[in-house]
């Protein structure tokens, strides 16, 4: 019993370290867009650099990030369970070298190429020459970004899978404070200061593989060219790669979709998601991608050793500490929406319209929220199970979903439509995925779920709706930086305790959790 509290504990302090880097470099992230905000406000520049950075940034999330990280660490576990280090060592050497060429190829591809990728992803900026020919520079500039995080996200894989998280955690902040950097340093010295923007990609792809060296080398990892391409492990890799892909590509493609149709709505509508899309990733980056990095070598050593009963017990775990974190995210985002874009973005050259269209896109992801994290939480059990063809198929179904919804939404919410329809498709994907998690032996009891679900919902509603309801938004007159402050963490800060007071009082099973922890770590301090 003990042990088992001593594993949950460590897997808890994990996904704290992780959490703790993420919301580092998310605050970082939103500097970053804070300072994009704050130079280029939102119209033609800022659409160009958005739309630029969306292809190798969509690449990155099929090649690096998402399948490549997802696809390698079960096999990397399973070397280093049943095999050695030396031979964990190897594959890696192995999809090291096949990723600089292969990436390398498609970096070269994609800069010949950029005009045409333009042309058919945002086919609403061909009208405006300086608009498109800007985007195509850019997009040729990020390009070189692809193959830089494609190896961080190796590293990061092997790194977690050896149980060092905090680092690889803190490596995307270095991406945020190169570009930032970039921004304020180069901004003076160029006719189209956007450029900066692109330059400090680059540069922060470079900090991002140089920050985890340090530790990849500490665990005793020194590269070797290695061009056996016909090894077992790598067919492996493959074999798990290759519907990820086309399961993230539907999903990748339905983003291309989303802003080709934004591209042909109101000057600006691109920023106005991308900014709001930004503010939803922040809890989605802190906790729930935090979780499944975390999850993802557990839950693949389970299933290496065909522990059954851990993976379930692992789903439910994970599971319900996501909700309890996400859903009040969720909440809060929608009523206290208006003052988090106020306080973020409403500066400079970003007007008071600018907040109001980024706020009501923010509205409409915000419940998709609990989808995104939902899934993110779901999606590792299948791929250390070696299943990586029914995420694909549901993706696929998923994003369908997200297009036939499209029509009807953008005529009832205009750009913000675009935003409605993918928080539902978020939806439904972890609804059909956590369906289908019986095929591996894990039964979703949906009764014992919906409750604890619905006693989270109760308490983060009522915590908001007092706190949004106390008069305390006092203008306190002492500058507009300040009164914003207080306008949004005074309400903040007493929902929060709200929303805690509430979950004891609906018997929400994670308080007990978060009670142990707290007291775990001060009877060790």
């Amino acid at each position: 019993m003990s042990t088992n509290r001593e594993k949950k504990g460590s897997f808890i302090a994990s996904v704290g370290t992780v959490s703790g880097a993420t919301a580092f470099s998310r605050v970082l992230g939103l500097v970053r867009e804070q300072v994009m905000a704050y130079f280029f406000g939102a119209g033609m520049a800022t659409d160009a650099f958005v739309t630029a950075f969306r292809i190798p940034n969509l690449l990155r999330d099929m090649f690096a990030e998402g399948a490549m990280s997802a696809a390698f660490v079960p096999v990397f576990k399973e070397k280093m369970v049943h095999g050695s280090d030396k031979e964990a060592f190897k594959l890696a050497d192995i999809v090291i070298t096949l990723i600089l060429l292969v990436v390398g190829i498609v970096i070269l591809l994609g800069i010949i190429a950029a005009p045409a990728i333009i042309y058919v992803s945002a086919n609403g900026f061909v009208e405006v020459a300086e608009k498109f020919s800007l985007t195509v520079n850019l997009t040729r500039i990020m390009f070189v970004y692809l193959l830089l995080v494609s190896i961080s996200a190796l590293v990061m894989g092997m790194l977690n899978s050896y149980g060092r998280f905090g680092i690889p955690a803190l490596s995307p902040a270095m991406f945020n404070l190169g570009t930032v950097l970039s921004v304020v340093i180069l901004y003076r010295y160029f006719d189209q200061p956007i450029y900066t923007l692109g330059i400090g990609v680059v540069i922060g792809g470079l900090g991002q593989v140089a920050i985890q060296l340090p530790v990849l080398w500490g665990i005793g990892y020194r590269y070797r060219p290695r061009f056996s391409f016909l090894d077992e492990g790598l067919k492996k890799v493959i074999r798990l790669l290759l519907p990820m892909i086309v399961g993230l590509s539907a999903g990748r493609i339905n983003i291309l979709l989303n802003t080709l149709l934004a591209s042909f709505l109101m000057e600006g509508s691109i920023s106005y998601l991308n900014y709001s899309y930004r503010l939803m990733h922040f809890p989605l980056g802190v906790f729930a991608v935090a979780l499944g990095t975390v999850a993802l070598p557990r839950l693949s050593e389970m299933a290496t050793r065909d522990d059954t009963d851990g993976l379930r017990k692992a789903f439910w775990e994970t599971i319900n500490l996501n909700m309890f974190v996400v859903v009040p995210s969720a909440v809060c985002l929608i009523m206290l929406g208006r003052e988090i874009v106020e306080l973020i973005y409403q500066w400079g050259a970003f007007s008071e319209t600018n907040a109001s269209h980024t706020t009501l896109a923010l509205i409409h992801y915000s419940y998709g929220l609990i989808g995104f994290a939902a899934v993110r939480v779901t999606v590792p059990l299948f791929y250390a199970s070696g299943d990586s063809r029914l995420p694909m198929k549901i993706s696929i179904i998923s994003v369908l979903i997200n297009m036939l919804l499209y029509y009807p939404l953008i005529k009832v919410l205009d750009f913000a439509g675009l935003a409605a329809a993918t928080s539902i498709a978020g939806l439904v994907n972890f609804i059909m995925l956590a369906f289908n998690l019986r095929k591996m032996g894990v039964i979703v009891t949906w009764g014992k779920l919906g409750v604890n679900f619905l006693r989270i919902v109760s308490a983060s509603v009522l915590a908001f709706l007092v706190a949004k309801l106390l008069p305390i938004h006092p203008d306190i007159g002492q500058g507009v930086i300040l009164d914003r402050l207080v306008n949004l963490f005074v309400p903040l800060f007493i929902a929060g305790v709200l929303y805690l007071l509430f979950c004891l009082i609906f018997r929400v099973r994670e308080m007990s959790l978060l009670f142990e922890f707290m007291r775990r770590k001060f009877s060790k301090n």
